[in-house]
């Protein structure tokens, strides 16, 4: 496949995907659901444990893990009167593969420069300096 084709593959993956990515990306953009998404890889654990580290209310637990849900990260379910939450990173897969693409774009690019500036220290080590160039 082309550079091409691949790169509209991705344009249109990126497109289908745009609100759950939006989603993701506004979920992760917060350090307090970053940190309970990495307590919640450890296993389930309710709302009052995941708000307890971070010495928040309750409430303010809540409004995060609604972030969470809404972006798919977590799964919420009623016990009772005990609210679980449960890890689910398959919208994590989606905004690696995203930001894979970026990854080899750049990687790509900065192997050009890196071949190109290899290529003028070769050659400015291999010109001879005459006095004048000093």
């Amino acid at each position: 496949m082309t550079v091409l084709g691949a790169a509209l593959i991705f344009n249109y993956m990126v497109e289908y995907q745009a609100p759950s990515l939006d989603a993701v990306f506004h979920a992760l953009g917060d350090d307090t659901r970053r940190r309970m998404l990495r307590d919640l890889a450890d296993g389930e654990r309710t709302v009052g444990q995941l708000a307890q580290p971070y010495a928040i209310s309750l409430a303010a637990a809540s409004k995060h893990i609604k972030a969470l849900e809404q972006a798919g990260l977590i799964r919420r379910e009623v016990r009772g009167r005990t609210h679980l939450c449960r890890l689910d990173p398959g919208p994590l897969a989606t905004a690696h593969q995203w930001l894979g693409f970026y990854e080899r774009f750049w990687t790509e690019r900065l192997d050009v420069l890196d071949r190109l500036l290899r290529k003028e220290d070769q050659r400015q080590t291999t010109t001879p300096k005459t006095g004048d160039d000093r």
